[in-house]
């Protein structure tokens, strides 16, 4: 008895153990063309059940595009767990103009935002990344990787912020409000950024915003040049909104964990970025300099 308690124990560890990387790195689609690379990456999608709610091709990053899709299931068990774990809710895959595609592994991303709650969602979890697969091709891990057991408290390092922390972007008469000045915002320009897609729940009183970080000087063309456009992704940024709290994941989490390979010595060319990231995201949510 012992002995098999032994090999349990021993079994048990080795799970916790294995590291699990942020992107697949799936078999080419047509290359050549951009805008036709995501158009064949939506119809893998579509095809697939998913619903696909937002596209761009990043200001600054011209071979890269970006689709992002939900899934049903996903959307609805995130909802479940409420709170800032919505963020989780959003698939995103990338499409270089090679035809190399990249999409946002749902199991790592849904193990850092959903921390303790994971288990809650982890069937709809593993069902949405089993049908990426299945529309994409087998795919191989890549974008580095993070031990399974750090994802859910993840840092970059001690003393960096971990899920949630200085992420508040401002506060709402009401969730409805929240909304409404977010959209309005985003669709005038407001810090440089714009409307990606919108994921809204009223019933739950929460909603996700892709943003775009238009920047000449601080946006997505500089930062993610500086790190990696293969991680690309990682975009777009979010504003999520539980019940009438606008926030924003800090980039000294967000980016880490889009980027868990690189150095600190690579991350210090974009000290500025956590921050002015921040910055336009407070603008968009309507908070007063």
């Amino acid at each position: 008895m012992s002995r098999w308690w032994g090999a349990a124990a021993l079994a048990a560890w080795t799970c916790l153990a294995q590291a699990m990387s942020p992107y697949v790195e799936a078999p080419k689609v047509a290359a050549g063309d951009v805008k036709a690379a995501m158009a064949d990456v939506e119809r893998k999608l579509v095809a697939a059940n998913f619903t696909v709610v937002g596209r761009y091709q990043p200001k600054g990053l011209s071979q890269y595009g970006i689709v992002v899709a939900t899934d049903a299931g996903l959307t609805d068990a995130v909802a479940g767990i409420g709170g800032p774990g919505i963020v989780a809710a959003p698939l995103r895959v990338a499409v270089r103009a090679d035809g190399t595609v990249f999409y946002a592994n749902p199991e790592y991303w849904s193990r850092a935002y959903l921390g303790a709650s994971y288990g809650k969602a982890e069937g709809a979890v593993k069902g949405a990344a089993a049908r990426l697969a299945g529309a994409f091709g087998a795919g191989k891990p890549a974008g580095g990787d993070v031990k399974v057991e750090d994802l859910p408290g993840y840092r970059y390092m001690i003393g960096m912020e971990k899920f949630g922390d200085r992420s508040e972007l401002n506060e709402f008469a009401s969730f409805e409000q929240a909304v409404q000045t977010i959209r309005d915002n985003l669709a005038k320009g407001v810090g440089d950024t714009a409307q990606v897609y919108a994921i809204v729940l009223p019933e739950r009183k929460l909603a996700v915003f892709g943003v775009a970080l238009n920047n000449a000087d601080y946006g997505e063309g500089w930062w993610v040049n500086k790190i990696g456009p293969d991680n690309a992704a990682a975009l777009p940024w979010e504003i999520y909104v539980v019940d009438k709290h606008a926030s924003a994941l800090y980039g000294r989490y967000r980016t880490a964990l889009g980027w868990p390979e690189l150095g600190m010595g690579t991350f210090m060319t974009i000290v500025r970025h956590p921050d002015t990231t921040m910055q336009a995201l407070e603008a968009a949510a309507g908070k007063k300099p």
